[in-house]
């Protein structure tokens, strides 16, 4: 293998910005020639060619701004309604289809046991949703239950147990 003269090696030494990718910093104040003399880009008079002057995010100069022009919804029962989580329901879906893979025939399902094997990890309430098919009887405790879900458990012999959240 060859080696490289120094000069074509690239280094820390070497580097440089790609061409046209940096520009110049503005002057504000250098005089007329150079284009941003006199008020400094900050044209005549008004708030915004005061010293220490700011401008509010979102401010629309004046025009009605668009957090004002929106509707406003109030209360959690609707989803593009203001967010109050206190209200809104928190349950861990658990799938008939998982509980056919995970389960043997006569286990007993309860939180701790859909814990343990990786099903419902957190501490919110459990729900049984009804995606996939299930023929193993099953004995389910969980704090809610999807009508379906619940007609193919009790369809396929088991029981369904709800618990208090």
């Amino acid at each position: 293998m060859a080696e490289t003269p120094r000069s074509e090696e690239i280094g820390l030494h070497n580097l440089k910005p790609k061409p046209g990718s940096r520009r110049p910093r503005k002057r504000i104040g250098r005089g007329e020639g150079s284009g941003l003399g006199k008020t400094s880009g900050r044209g005549h008079k008004g708030a915004g060619s005061r010293a220490g002057a700011k401008r509010k995010a979102g401010y629309e100069g004046g025009q009605n701004p668009i957090h004002m022009r929106m509707r406003k919804l109030r209360g959690p029962h609707m989803k593009k309604s203001m967010p109050f989580e206190n209200f809104r329901t928190k349950t861990q879906p658990v799938n008939l289809s998982d509980l056919e893979e995970r389960f043997d025939a006569g286990a007993e399902v309860t939180p701790a046991a859909l814990k343990e094997k990786g099903l419902a990890k957190r501490s919110d309430p459990v729900k049984i949703l009804a995606r996939g098919e299930i023929a193993k009887k099953l004995d389910v405790h969980a704090h809610a239950f999807s009508t379906a879900a619940k007609e193919k458990i009790e369809a396929a012999g088991g029981t369904c147990h709800t618990l208090e959240p």
